[in-house]
């Protein structure tokens, strides 16, 4: 699954969250969205999920155009902002709540994608006694469960400990090499260099520079 972005631009009230972001993020490839808070990277990636509408320029999956050929991408995972999920329910709980709206994914998947966010299945604590890092784990869990084509991880390391952002990376690897479209935003410049393929560069809303790494470009920031 290939996502392009053209010319997209997003104004609320007067006030331009981005413009003119042309990206384009390739299959079984990490595409890494880095800036400061506010520069837009969040606002990006809900209009890349279908889940805001852009004012200008379009998001295309696989030559399908968002809003106009398709309302939201065929085959998709989200970790946006923070993971919300039922307080009085235990993480096993609320992963079936989810995996029953689609029906794709048995209960062994999504006790087997507890074990690999690093959660106990069998775990009575209802979700409101998590810690902060145990609900983004259960958010990373929840993103990655019926193994999508497009996963949109929005600062998935918060929260997370020097063991939770290895999760996080081994979690990463293994769905790009499931041939997954990643896109990533992450404050934390080490992670989003060591995991991503490429970075595009964010700045009030603008782009400021693309770069390629892990050997698949001249790692000069453009």
């Amino acid at each position: 699954m290939t996502l392009l972005t053209k010319g997209l631009g997003k104004t609320i009230k007067g006030r331009t969250i981005f413009q003119d972001i042309s990206i384009t993020a390739p299959s079984a490839e990490v595409t890494g969205l880095a800036g400061v808070n506010g520069s837009g990277k969040t606002m990006l990636m809900r209009a890349m999920a279908g889940l805001i509408r852009p004012t200008t320029g379009t998001v295309e999956i696989d030559g399908q155009t968002l809003w106009a050929d398709v309302a939201f991408p065929p085959s998709v995972g989200l970790l946006i902002e923070n993971p919300a999920f039922l307080s009085g329910r235990t993480g096993l709980d609320n992963l079936r709540v989810l995996a029953s709206i689609k029906d794709v994914v048995d209960d062994k998947r999504v006790r087997q994608v507890l074990d690999l966010v690093g959660l106990d299945p069998d775990d009575r604590r209802h979700f409101s006694k998590y810690s902060l890092g145990m609900k983004q784990r259960l958010g990373i869990a929840a993103a990655i469960m019926e193994l999508p084509r497009l996963l949109l991880l929005d600062e998935p390391t918060n929260a997370l400990d020097a063991a939770g952002v290895k999760m996080l990376t081994d979690v990463v690897n293994k769905m790009r090499e499931r041939g997954c479209t990643i896109i990533l935003a992450c404050h934390d410049a080490h992670v989003l260099r060591g995991l991503s393929d490429q970075v595009y560069y964010l700045a009030e809303g603008h782009l400021d520079g693309h770069e390629m790494l892990g050997g698949r470009g001249s790692h000069a920031k453009a």
